[in-house]
């Protein structure tokens, strides 16, 4: 399927691995010109040939000056068509695996700057651009903001804000001509669940059980009857789809991709 994208101009933040990495190939491979943000341009995202800027999006100031180097890099079109907030996770800390109580004011303050306001700071200062191209914005959350218990408490809360912020700003923008969807996954094979010292790890070490044993459970514990993770590629897949003229009529729409892990409708 040709996605229409040849020549359009893409900024994927959290680019540096895992889902926005896949990202940035699909978008890449469907001939698109892209700006790829994170905190540390790895050899892998350079290897892309993508625009690489490093930037923090946890700063105040961070999405605007990223959305400024962005449209000078992607050249005279006036528009930016196609935003993709994956920034998210955040550095694992003992929030993620505590519980309310031992959460701090901090550890809260942290998980909404990575999950929720980077992304609505990226967006705002995106606006105009996306506007003039009459773009679209995929915000990625996770399956977490539907079920809550099953994921850090930050965290799950930070993505079910987002999930919202995608709803009502597809409300807003739809008659600016601006499309925005969510996209929600399930487990995926990244570094949030296969880092030694990543989420996943510091879960396995909380139930006592070895790291390999859990992720080995994983899709079967999380309810995925395909009985495996999500693979990066089949998300980035989806967001490419979404982002894209062929799916002119769809938004405001919050897309699962979790192996029906989530058993409701």
């Amino acid at each position: 399927m040709d996605l229409q994208l040849t020549g359009k101009a893409a900024l994927v933040t959290g680019a540096s691995r895992g889902i926005g990495l896949a990202t940035v190939s699909a978008l890449l491979d469907e001939g698109m010109r892209v700006v790829a943000a994170a905190r540390t341009i790895t050899p892998e995202l350079r290897a892309t040939g993508a625009t690489g800027v490093a930037v923090d999006l946890t700063t105040a100031d961070g999405p605007a000056r990223l959305v400024a180097r962005a449209t000078a890099e992607l050249g005279g079109r006036g528009g930016l068509d196609l935003l993709v907030n994956n920034v998210g996770g955040g550095d694992a800390d003992a929030a993620w695996t505590g519980t309310f109580l031992t959460c701090t004011d901090e550890q809260w303050s942290d998980a909404f700057d990575v999950n929720f306001f980077a992304s609505v700071r990226t967006t705002r200062a995106a606006l105009p651009h996306l506007t003039a191209a009459r773009g679209a914005v995929v915000n990625v959350s996770s399956t977490s903001a539907r079920t809550p218990h099953a994921g850090p408490i930050t965290y799950s809360t930070a993505k079910a804000a987002l999930t919202a912020f995608g709803k009502a700003l597809a409300e807003e923008l739809g008659p600016r001509g601006v499309r925005v969807n969510t996209v929600s996954p399930g487990p995926v094979r990244t570094a949030m669940w296969e880092s030694p010292d990543g989420y996943g790890a510091q879960l396995a070490e909380s139930l006592g059980v070895p790291h390999a044993r859990l992720l080995d459970g994983l899709p079967d514990t999380a309810g995925m009857v395909t009985g495996r993770l999500v693979e990066p590629s089949e998300v980035a897949a989806l967001i490419a789809y979404l982002g894209s003229p062929v799916a002119a009529s769809v938004t405001g729409a919050d897309h699962v991709i979790d192996g029906n892990s989530v058993k409701t409708v």
